[in-house]
């Protein structure tokens, strides 16, 4: 397996492997990873679709992209997937994936039409006071702390290791616009890990001036279960692979033989029934191990979500082929001692009428009910104790939804306080008072509060993830299992608690792809590059406009920031009339 970049490969379709039609594969979960790894095997491994085989415990394949409407409920998501131009491994799989709306287009086509023609962005990203825009809303008001920024970036990723954002940044970085737009929209706590920051710094890099408009994601039409699960299963099913629904893997039994591993059995249970599949080692197996939405507890307009932390399959799953292979990494990292104070809670609210849609459009100055992109990303409320944040995307966010219904999705970052309006931390909330504390938060007089709040004007349906942040906990090298494991012969790792060999960010759909392509390129010996990862923190264009953005918007002779002081050392008359003046003119820092 190796990498590639540009176009020439990314038009080129692979040979069959040598053996692939002798193959059978074995996925453990349907989520976006497994799913991913199921298309590859079958486009790019040759391998025949009916011996490609999806284990999934629960009866609805799609794992963390999801969407649907919970009988007596009402609709429910669990997040969202904010996605860009560069990613690279998503868009190389979703170009042979047939659009289930336009004809003859591939879902591809269908996202590109659709971001060409209502392009993202945000019109209001901060709210305090009940409803205002904070002044300084667009700025990052960085300071001097852009410097501590910077210099992070420049540290090798070795020396970061164990270490927490709170251990390394100064506390005047956390007062920022910046920290507040990277920790809502990330969903970064001060106790994640640094490594993980500083990945995320270099990966976006190119998207600095769209971390505060959003100008830089994009967004799928309807949730993302409609939207990006349903064609990938259609296509699966065109090429007969095959689904094994309610069917959990509780184990991989794996030999080493002479520093080589090999996945010798599968135990399963079926309906209640334990049985085991035997293995081959053109038998591969691909595991996700962890999950970030496993556990989920559901409540109602009435009803809090129940506090669990009970460890679900996967989990379960990832802790036994632990205790057999130091190589397979260390799930206790991820799923043991979450901090109180971690994001639990997210909720889904259906509007019924637009009596609330005035408190909404005076923010994003957009029709809730056009069709086309409304608050463009979250909206995040400064002065909450919660940390509320809540968007509303494309409606109807759901084929089904009435016409004047909204969906709107809200999460809390901060589990261990009381609201300013509802007396009660956010995880012993019902779906109503998580409502009503965000209808206090958008100006909604108290005296309407309750009454708009409850179940004759909307619904709200609140979710607890006691795992959810789970990949951002602090960690060391080797706590991910790489997504081929030292000397495996036929089980790979993949989804977002594995560790691909690039410097690849998780909690993103690209990396959930992105480890399936490794590994089944790695296993069978594909003869394509994988896409690598955009190579924007090497360009000095890009390095440039971060300097300028970071440091909002001031010209080169204004700012005090490491790389500018290098320039001015050499004296900017030095520059005039080189190519160097060039592009700091193109970054407008001259």
């Amino acid at each position: 397996m190796y990498y590639s970049n540009g176009n020439y490969e990314a038009f080129a379709d692979a040979k069959a492997p040598a053996g692939a039609d002798q193959k059978s594969a074995y996925i453990v979960g349907s989520g976006l990873a497994g799913l991913a790894a199921a298309v590859f095997l079958v486009r790019d491994g040759h391998v025949p679709g009916e011996k490609v085989h999806i284990l999934e415990e629960l009866p609805l394949a799609g794992g963390s992209l999801d969407g649907v409407k919970r009988p007596h409920v009402g609709y429910v998501v669990r997040g969202g997937r904010e996605m860009e131009n560069h990613f690279e491994c998503l868009w190389d799989m979703y170009r042979s994936i047939p659009s289930l709306r336009i004809k003859g287009a591939s879902y591809l086509d269908e996202y590109y039409w659709l971001d060409k023609e209502d392009p993202n962005s945000s019109n209001c990203r901060l709210i305090h006071h009940r409803g205002d825009r904070v002044p300084t809303d667009g700025k990052y008001e960085l300071g001097s702390s852009a410097n501590e920024l910077i210099k992070l970036i420049m540290t090798p990723e070795d020396q970061l290791q164990d270490k927490t954002i709170e251990d390394y940044f100064s506390p005047e970085f956390f007062k920022s616009n910046f920290w507040i737009y990277w920790s809502t929209m990330f969903a970064f706590e001060k106790w994640h890990s640094l490594i993980e920051m500083r990945r995320y710094a270099m990966r976006f890099i190119h998207h600095i001036d769209g971390l505060k408009d959003f100008t830089a994601l994009k967004f799928n039409k309807y949730n993302q279960y409609e939207s990006m699960v349903k064609p990938v299963l259609s296509y699966l099913h065109d090429h007969h692979v095959q689904f094994e629904y309610e069917t959990q893997v509780t184990n991989v039994l794996v030999e080493t033989r002479s520093d080589r591993k090999f996945a010798k059995k599968i135990c399963v249970t079926r309906q209640g029934k334990p049985e085991e599949i035997d293995l081959t080692p053109d038998d591969l197996v691909f595991v996700t191990n962890g999950s970030i939405t496993e556990s989920s507890t559901y409540g109602d307009q009435n009803t809090p979500a129940p506090i669990t932390h009970e460890k679900g399959g996967s989990w379960r799953l990832w802790e036994k082929l632990a205790d057999q292979d130091a190589d397979f990494g260390h799930p206790e990292v991820f799923c043991d001692n979450l901090p109180e104070r971690s994001w639990y809670v997210s909720a889904t609210m259906t509007l019924k009428n637009k009596k609330l849609d005035p408190y909404f459009e005076r923010l994003t100055k957009r029709s809730l009910h056009d069709g086309k992109v409304n608050t463009g990303g979250i909206i995040t409320v400064t002065d909450s104790n919660w940390g509320l944040s809540f968007t509303i995307h494309r409606q109807p966010h759901f084929s089904d939804q009435n016409e004047n219904e909204t969906v709107v999705w809200i999460y809390a970052l901060y589990s261990d306080t009381v609201g300013n309006f509802i007396s009660k931390k956010v995880t012993a909330c019902s779906g109503q008072e998580i409502a009503e504390e965000l209808l206090y938060h958008l100006g909604v007089p108290d005296s309407e509060i309750q009454k708009l709040s409850s179940e004759a004007n909307m619904v709200t349906v609140p979710v607890y993830m006691p795992y959810v942040t789970s990949y951002f906990m602090k960690r060391r090298q080797g706590d991910r299992p790489a997504v081929i494991p030292k000397g495996s012969v036929n089980l790979a790792f993949i989804g977002n608690f594995a560790e691909s060999a690039t410097r690849d960010t998780v909690f993103t759909t690209e990396y959930s792809v992105r480890t399936a392509m490794e590994a089944v390129y790695e296993l069978l010996d594909v003869d394509r590059g994988v896409p690598e990862v955009f190579n924007s923190v090497y360009d000095i264009r890009e390095l440039l406009r971060a300097v300028y953005y970071l440091s909002d918007q001031k010209k080169l002779a204004d700012i005090d920031l490491p790389v500018p002081k290098l320039v001015k050392k050499f004296g900017l008359h030095k520059v005039k009339g080189t190519w160097i003046e060039e592009l700091l003119k193109e970054a407008k820092l001259m």
